[in-house]
């Protein structure tokens, strides 16, 4: 095989998921797919935003992470506490991604939380990033 020629029986790796929108493309009536960085955030995203016991016969599925947010924001180890459930469900229930960091700020005037999370997709080069702001409606 000459040196640069693509080997056919190699694959690119992709990921794929339905996005959750559910409404179809307007010219090809078809439901869009979110693909590779795009589907896996997707899925970190739901996975954090879960809370134990929301999926049916998985009861600590997730990072029940909403949950936290009537916690005392004054406690000094919530921010660890955050940061260990994410990393521990995303290694857990995620196997296409890799935690590099989390960092959790707590934003206790707006009862709010915002996590930043980087971590690498497997068979990928670079990190992803991924911002989620969850906040208190009441």
């Amino acid at each position: 095989m000459p040196s640069g020629a693509l080997n056919p029986l190699l694959k690119e790796v992709v990921f794929s998921d339905v996005n959750v929108s559910f409404t179809p493309h307007p010219v090809t009536g078809k439901l869009p797919v979110l693909k590779n960085a795009d589907a896996v955030k997707r899925s970190v995203r739901n996975l954090i935003l879960t809370n134990f016991g929301e999926r049916p016969y998985e009861p600590l599925y997730g990072g029940n992470v909403r949950a936290l947010l009537f916690e005392n924001t004054d406690d000094p180890l919530l921010d660890s506490l955050i940061q260990s459930r994410i990393e521990a469900a995303i290694e857990n229930f995620e196997p296409r991604a890799k935690v590099d960091r989390v960092v959790v700020d707590v934003k206790p005037d707006s009862n709010a939380l915002v996590i930043k999370i980087r971590f690498t997709i497997l068979n990928e080069r670079f990190p992803v990033d991924l911002e989620v702001a969850i906040e208190r409606v009441r």
